[in-house]
């Protein structure tokens, strides 16, 4: 189900977004129901793949709201990096949770790509399923869509 909305300006096109989060969400229950016969590396590659599937979702987030900010809501000179899109957002009351929740994802996003050691990954991990509830609800709020 691909939910396009149409503006007089464009289109936004929801689907990668809507994938990429249903990905997110479809492993990291897989990796937190987790397995008591699983080696130590297949533990490890579930964790590095909840992580990947963390980094692409959000990065399809950020720059779908940065559409979204222009598109919909007309705003100009939408910067092009991800935390000011974020600030952009929640001042113009498009984000629900607070921005300082956003900023956690950011920051966590930003500290995989950069330095991919063990205390990071589990920092990354337990941010996941506040991120893929908040993401859902905006995903619903932006595309006009359920979650399905």
């Amino acid at each position: 189900m691909s939910i396009l909305v149409s503006l007089s300006e464009g289109n936004i096109d929801y689907e990668k977004f809507r994938k990429s989060l249903h990905r997110l969400e479809e492993q990291h229950e897989i990796f937190a129901r987790g397995d008591p016969y699983w080696s130590v590396n297949v533990q490890e590659a579930m964790a590095e793949s909840v992580i990947q599937r963390f980094e692409t979702c959000y990065d399809c987030l950020w720059r779908i709201l940065r559409r979204y900010l222009i598109l919909e809501l007309g705003i100009p000179g939408v910067p092009s990096s991800p935390k000011p899109v974020l600030r952009l957002a929640a001042e113009n009351l498009v984000l629900r949770t607070p921005i300082e929740q956003w900023i956690k994802y950011a920051n966590a996003r930003i500290d995989t790509s950069h330095d991919y050691d063990g205390e990071k990954a589990q920092a990354c991990l337990l941010v996941v399923p506040a991120f893929i509830a908040d993401s859902i609800q905006l995903y619903v709020s932006m595309s006009r869509g359920k979650w399905d």
